[in-house]
């Protein structure tokens, strides 16, 4: 290589860096004008060009030491069967806690994940103060309508009102307590689109009130829509807080375009013998049991019940797909008739999806990967599916959390660790 393309390497490297000629002058032991005279293509540049590759070198295996050492700890709340543990378990968090009251969702959710700790259930019965110290509370809460009245007349009397007084009684409020104990660095917040129109508008408006001015966070949310991810149309609202004001703004979060997300074809039994057989859902040669096709009685009421509301120009029915569609929302009810998601079949009537298919449509299993437990029933599988969160929308809202979390090394850290000056 010419001196030129030599002094040329070096430029781009100290820019790729962020560093100033002074500080490659200490990285290599010269002065700066030296490496002055180095970008100019004077010298022994090469020397220059190794001492800066070996400074980056240093600097990347001391911030992998400090990754490694700081994985952060989080507890999952209305856990279900653990959508949010195994997104952000996949992204180098640990849980040190879970609270969930269904014994049912309990079992599934002992049955995938390692639970070194109890499971607890009412969360309102726990203390706070027994609930380990963490750094991200995550939570699947349900939605419940917040009092308000009376707030005019404590005003009045000078009286506190906040969350205190606005979300006692609710669910929401257990959280709030937990983190106005704990001051966990952050936190992730989960439930259904209408949430920001429930009550008119003032449950949404209690929960922005309580987590920024009465416990002080900086939050940002955003509906997101599933299938982005998945073959299926499912909109979530997803709360994201820092205790600290990082920059962190979920709004501002890449995400794939759904216009180009996949098709159920990816998530459905393959039904050509080549998936391995599993005799709960498929038979020998990979087809989907009987079990699922609807009866003669459910299919003909469903058609019934559908043209009955056309006539009436509403939009209810049945959601009948095939596999290059995408699918309606998976709901908890979908052990009832299956009627939002019905897969067409040849000269048979449709069916349900399986189980199996259902943790593939939530993100929890893949056709390939590695199996999740199902150990309930399928009508109690169909329930937890239903209330479950789609594992890859979570996971990247984990992974766009985690550098605000884990303080990754900005250019300036990464000077400091090497004994570099700022400029």
């Amino acid at each position: 290589m010419s001196q030129r393309s030599l002094s040329s390497e070096l430029r781009r490297k100290r820019r790729l860096y962020r560093l100033s000629k002074a500080q490659v002058a200490v990285i290599a032991g010269v002065t700066p004008k030296t490496v002055a005279r180095w970008e100019t293509g004077l010298g022994r540049i090469r020397a220059g060009l190794d001492a800066l590759t070996a400074w980056n070198e240093e600097v990347r295996a001391r911030d992998a030491a400090i990754r490694s050492r700081s994985r952060y700890r989080f507890v999952d709340l209305f856990a279900g069967i653990g959508g949010f543990r195994n997104a952000f378990e996949a992204e180098g968090g640990e849980c040190v806690f879970t609270c969930e009251w269904d014994t049912y969702a309990q079992t599934t959710y002992k049955a995938n994940f390692e639970v070194s700790h109890a499971i607890g259930g009412d969360i309102e019965a726990i203390p706070p103060e027994l609930i380990p110290a963490h750094d991200v509370l995550l939570a699947g809460f349900p939605c419940q309508p917040f009092s308000i009245a009376g707030v005019s007349k404590k005003n009045a009397l000078g009286r506190p009102h906040g969350f205190a007084c606005e979300a006692q009684g609710t669910l929401f409020f257990s959280l709030a307590r937990i983190l106005e104990h704990h001051r966990p660095q952050a936190f992730l917040l989960e439930n259904v689109k209408n949430l920001r129109s429930h009550d008119g508008g003032r449950t949404f408006d209690v929960i922005m009130k309580v987590l920024t001015d009465d416990l002080g966070y900086s939050v940002s949310h955003r509906i997101i829509d599933a299938r982005r991810f998945v073959p299926q149309h499912q909109e979530r609202v997803f709360i994201v807080g820092f205790r600290e004001d990082v920059g962190f703004d979920i709004g501002s979060l890449r995400l794939p375009d759904p216009e180009h997300g996949p098709r159920l074809r990816s998530i459905l039994h393959p039904e050509d013998g080549t998936e391995l057989a599993e005799e709960r859902f498929t038979d020998a040669n990979g087809a989907v049991l009987p079990k699922y096709t609807l009866s003669d009685k459910l299919w003909s009421y469903l058609q019934a019940y559908a043209e009955r509301h056309r006539r009436q120009g509403n939009g209810f029915g049945f959601g009948l797909v095939g596999p290059d569609d995408v699918a309606r929302t998976l709901s908890a009810r979908y052990y009832k008739d299956g009627s939002e998601i019905l897969i067409r079949q040849e000269k048979k009537n449709p069916r349900r999806l399986t189980p199996r298919e259902c943790a593939r449509l939530m993100g929890f299993d893949r056709p390939g990967g590695a199996s999740f437990r199902i150990p309930v029933s399928d009508t109690r599988a169909y329930k937890q599916f239903g209330n479950a969160v789609v594992v890859p929308v979570v996971r990247a809202v984990a992974a766009a959390m985690q550098p605000y979390l884990l303080h990754e090394p900005r250019p300036q850290l990464e000077l400091e660790l090497a004994g570099i000056p700022a400029a």
